[in-house]
């Protein structure tokens, strides 16, 4: 899908679209890190796992891109591909990226997702998760 990130007042929107709710989360975190760094300079050769539960998709985004966005900085990795499960209230997720080197890009440092214009829903066929992140 196209991934995309909007403005919003001083913070910046993002929007992730799929076929399924997994896959519009996954394209939420490229529209994430799309504004941090360039994604297609990005390797994706070391994975991350994160799992958490939450029964409400809209809260579940928000835990999601705050975790990977918190794995980001423990790790000082930019990540560039995501892999999102869910099984009921449980979701499994695997990043994959690189740790921050010399000759990479930074754009704008995104602190973290909030409840902001927060929507995952369906349109026709496509799921589509949105907020506006904070920066």
């Amino acid at each position: 899908m196209n991934s995309s990130y909007f403005e919003h007042d001083a913070d910046i929107g993002i929007i992730g679209q799929g076929i399924t709710i997994e896959q519009s989360f996954e394209d939420a975190a490229r529209a994430v890190f799309a504004i941090i760094t360039h994604l297609e300079a990005v390797e994706p050769n070391i994975a991350v796992t994160i799992e958490f539960e939450e029964s409400d998709p809209e809260l579940a985004l928000v835990v999601w891109l705050n975790l990977i966005l918190g794995k980001s900085r423990e790790l000082g990795m930019v990540f560039s591909r995501f892999h999102v499960q869910r099984h009921g209230d449980q979701w499994h997720a695997t990043a994959f990226g690189e740790k921050w080197h010399d000759g990479m890009e930074r754009g704008v440092e995104v602190k973290g997702a909030t409840l902001t214009m927060l929507a995952v829903k369906q349109i026709g066929p496509i799921w589509e998760s949105r907020c506006v992140v904070d920066v």
